[in-house]
C-alpha cells in the first residue's frame, strides 16, 4: 500500500507541474510545452514524490518544492516573465491545496468518513484523483480549444474561487464532518489571499495590456510619419510639375516655331524622366492607398522583386488613413522584407489583391519567403534580431482592421506566404 501511494503522489505531482506549465503558456503567451520541459517535469516530480514519502515531509515543504520546479521550467524552456512565473506557481499550489482539501472534506461529509481528508487511505487517495481527473479534463479543454481567451479564462478563475469561498464558508454549518475551527479559519483566510492574488494578477495583465498599446500607438505614428512625409513630397513634385507645365508648353512652342526640332526633341526628353515612372501607377483616387501601393512597387523594382496588384477600392468609405497605413504599409512591408531574403536566381514575388465584397473590403498580400515563419502560442513570431519595434507590424495591422469588425488571417503553403484582412467599411 505504501508503494501504491508513493506511485499515486508521483503521477498526481506530475500532473499538477504538467497543467501548471500549460496555465502559463496559456496565460502568459509564453512558449507552448515541449516534450523536454515534460520529461524534466516528470523526473523532478517522481523525486520529490519520494522524498515527500521517505522522509514524511509536510505539504508546505512538497508545496514549496513543486513551485520551483514549475518556476524553472517556466523560465528556462518557456521562456515565460521569471517573477509571473514564480506567481502563478505559488497560486496554482495554493489553489490545487484549496481545492484538494475542499473534495476531500465534502467527500466526507457526503458519505460522513474523515478517511477522506488522509490521503493515506483508499478514501483520501479517491479525494486526490477526483481533483486531479478534474486537472486533466481542464487541460484537455483549454488544449481543444486554443482560442479560448486569456481573459475568459481569467473570468472562470474568478468564478471557480468564489464559488470555493462559499463552500469553504458552509464547512463551519455542517454537522456530518467534525472539522477543527483553526482549520476552517485558515482555509477561510487562504480563499481571501487567493482572491487578492486574482485582483493582483488581473491588474498586472492589464498593466501589461497598457504597456502593449502604448508601443502600438508608436510603432502607428513611427509608420504614419514616415509615409505621410514622402506622400507629401511625391505629391509636392507632381504638383509642381503640372503648376510649371505651361511653362513648358511656351518653351516648345518657339522651339518649333523656329525650326528647332532637336532641340524640342531634347527638351521633350527632360521632362519626361520625372513623369516616366507614372506610366505604370495605380491609381484608385485614395492617396493613402495610391502612395502606399506605388512607393512599394518602386521597392520592390530596385530589389528584383515581380509585383503584381490587382485593385478595386471603393471610392469613398469610412476607414482612417492611418489605420490604411497601419494595415496596407505593415502588409506590405512584411511581404518586401520576406522575398528580399529569397536568394537570387529564384524567384521573388509580392501579388497584392484589393476587392470590394458587398461592404467588405479585402486585402489579399502573398509573397515569397526563404525559411518558414516562426510561430508562438499560435501567433506568428518575428525573425529579426534585436529589440525596439520588431515584430509589431502584424499586430498593428491586427488592431486596425478589428476596429472595422475586421480579421487578420496568416497562413502560408510550399513557399507562398499569405495575409488576409477583411474590414467592414
Amino acid at each position: 500500500m505504501g508503494w501504491l501511494i508513493i506511485l499515486s503522489n508521483f503521477l498526481a505531482a506530475g500532473i499538477r507541474v504538467i497543467v501548471c506549465l500549460f496555465l502559463i503558456s496559456r496565460l502568459l503567451s509564453a512558449k507552448k510545452i515541449e516534450k523536454k520541459s515534460i520529461a524534466l517535469a516528470l523526473a523532478s516530480a517522481a523525486v520529490i514524490a519520494v522524498l515527500a514519502s521517505v522522509l514524511a515531509l509536510p505539504e508546505l515543504y512538497r508545496g514549496i518544492l513543486e513551485v520551483v520546479l514549475i518556476a524553472a521550467c517556466a523560465i528556462r524552456f518557456q521562456q515565460a516573465d521569471s517573477r509571473m512565473s514564480l506567481f502563478m506557481g505559488i497560486f496554482y499550489e495554493l489553489s490545487v491545496s484549496f481545492w484538494q482539501f475542499l473534495v476531500a472534506a465534502w467527500l466526507g461529509v457526503i458519505f460522513r468518513s474523515p478517511a477522506f481528508l488522509d490521503d493515506k487511505t483508499v478514501q483520501g487517495q479517491i479525494a486526490v484523483w477526483c481533483l486531479h481527473v478534474f486537472l486533466i479534463a481542464l487541460m484537455w479543454y483549454l488544449w481543444k480549444h486554443p482560442n479560448a481567451a486569456a481573459k475568459q479564462a481569467r473570468r472562470f478563475i474568478t468564478v471557480i474561487l468564489f464559488i470555493t469561498f462559499l463552500a469553504v464558508v458552509s464547512l463551519s454549518e455542517q454537522t456530518a464532518l467534525a472539522i477543527e475551527d483553526d482549520i476552517l479559519d485558515t482555509w477561510t483566510i487562504l480563499a481571501v489571499v487567493l482572491m487578492t492574488f486574482v485582483l493582483v494578477f488581473n491588474m498586472n495583465r492589464q498593466y501589461q495590456v497598457e504597456k502593449e498599446l502604448a508601443k502600438l500607438k508608436s510603432e502607428q505614428v513611427e509608420l504614419l510619419e514616415r509615409d505621410y512625409t514622402t506622400l507629401n513630397n511625391a505629391y509636392a513634385i507632381n504638383a509642381k510639375l503640372f503648376h510649371d507645365f505651361h511653362n513648358h508648353i511656351g518653351v516648345l512652342r518657339q522651339m518649333l516655331s523656329h525650326s528647332r526640332t532637336e532641340e524640342a526633341v531634347r527638351y521633350l526628353d527632360e521632362l519626361q524622366m520625372p513623369v516616366k515612372g507614372m506610366a505604370d501607377t495605380v491609381w484608385t483616387g485614395d492617396e493613402t492607398v495610391d502612395y502606399l501601393i506605388n512607393s512599394k512597387s518602386v521597392s520592390a523594382e530596385e530589389n528584383g522583386i515581380q509585383y503584381d496588384v490587382q485593385v478595386e477600392f471603393p471610392r469613398q468609405i469610412n476607414i482612417r488613413s492611418a489605420d490604411l497605413c497601419a494595415i496596407l504599409g505593415n502588409l506590405l512591408d512584411n511581404a518586401l522584407e520576406a522575398a528580399k531574403q529569397v536568394p537570387d536566381g529564384q524567384q521573388r514575388f509580392i501579388w497584392l489583391v484589393i476587392r470590394r465584397i458587398n461592404q467588405m473590403i479585402v486585402i489579399k498580400v502573398e509573397n515569397s519567403f526563404l525559411t518558414a515563419p516562426i510561430e508562438q502560442d499560435g501567433r506568428l513570431k518575428t525573425s529579426k534580431e534585436g529589440n525596439g519595434l520588431h515584430g509589431w507590424g502584424l499586430k498593428s495591422a491586427q488592431t486596425a482592421a478589428e476596429k472595422y469588425d475586421g480579421t487578420l488571417q496568416t497562413s502560408y503553403d510550399g513557399n507562398i506566404f499569405r495575409a488576409v484582412a477583411t474590414l467592414s467599411y
